[in-house]
């Protein structure tokens, strides 16, 4: 839409996690010093807990890229899921086929046997994730009984779980202290400082071919008010600032652009003032740059 304009390769702020752009930032660093240090040890779950948009999955494809070589990792974004399916799932991760002639107490039985044949090939299975806090109560009863598969010197299957910080109230319940005892390790996701957004905003327009700075330190500002540090908003404020900045011409960002984009994004807290003038104004702009970005040649709204 406006990569031109800016001289940009990529688009720097788009919502899905991205891994060519990942900001080391120091918690995100600190939390995955501490996935692999947990995940090295060999037992138990791993908590990994943060706020909504804060990068959960954007730290759980960088650990998926970055796997030790021991590693056997299964990956499951999708925690809407019944005992049975969370084992049908796990199976199909690790390399099984799928049966409908096979029941469920056939099914643990080929699970334990192809987590011990990994174990005999010096792997750790590691089941990630995501959105945790939506896992219903008797899955992750499942899940805790799945831990409970073993060798003599080592279990066979180590969980980390990434949720939002509903997941701690949920495993606070009594029904959960088994699970609750297992946890090994935890770590929460904090989200970024002022300093953070702006080395942020500067990396990721940098790593999409930026040669110049294109956010003036007043937007910066103001991305960070509005954002609450939110990794997620950051992007959706920066994404549609840049969207006004190229409906007005401008070859920066402005912290009125900010501004105008904070009136048509949700969640963003608090409100700039004057919302009425400039919902209008930011609707208008924001119609005038998709309306330029349809009319360039060869252009293209994403």
């Amino acid at each position: 839409m406006y990569q031109r304009h800016f001289q940009l390769q990529h688009l720097p702020f788009g919502l899905t996690p991205d891994t060519r752009f990942f900001v080391p930032l120091q918690q995100h660093q600190d939390v995955l010093a501490v996935l692999k240090t947990a995940l090295n040890a060999g037992e138990g779950f791993i908590k990994i807990s943060g706020e909504v948009g804060s990068g959960k999955t954007l730290l759980c494809r960088m650990l998926l890229q970055q796997a030790e070589p021991d590693w056997q990792l299964a990956y499951l974004p999708d925690p809407c899921l019944t005992p049975l399916e969370l084992r049908w799932a796990l199976a199909l991760e690790l390399g099984l086929h799928y049966s409908g002639n096979i029941d469920p107490p056939q099914l643990l039985q080929l699970l334990q046997r192809q987590l011990m044949l990994l174990a005999a090939q010096g792997k750790k299975t590691i089941i990630l994730l995501d959105e945790a806090q939506a896992l219903p109560d008797d899955t992750l009863e499942a899940l805790r009984l799945l831990t409970n598969l073993e060798t003599e010197q080592r279990k066979l299957l180590q969980v980390v779980l990434f949720g939002q910080p509903e997941l701690n109230s949920r495993l606070g319940a009594y029904r959960f202290r088994q699970l609750r005892q297992r946890i090994t390790f935890s770590s929460h996701l904090s989200l970024m400082s002022r300093k953070q957004v702006t080395a942020y905003l500067r990396q990721r327009v940098s790593q999409a071919g930026a040669t110049v700075p294109l956010f003036r330190p007043a937007a910066e500002a103001a991305i960070c008010r509005y954002s609450r540090g939110i990794p997620r908003l950051v992007n959706v404020l920066a994404h549609k600032a840049l969207l006004l900045a190229f409906g007005e011409g401008r070859a920066v960002v402005t912290a009125q652009h900010v501004r105008l984009a904070a009136l048509d994004t949700e969640d963003v807290s608090p409100k700039p003032k004057s919302w009425w003038w400039y919902s209008l104004v930011a609707m208008t702009l924001l119609t005038a740059g998709v309306a330029v970005a349809a009319c360039w040649p060869g252009g293209a709204l994403l």
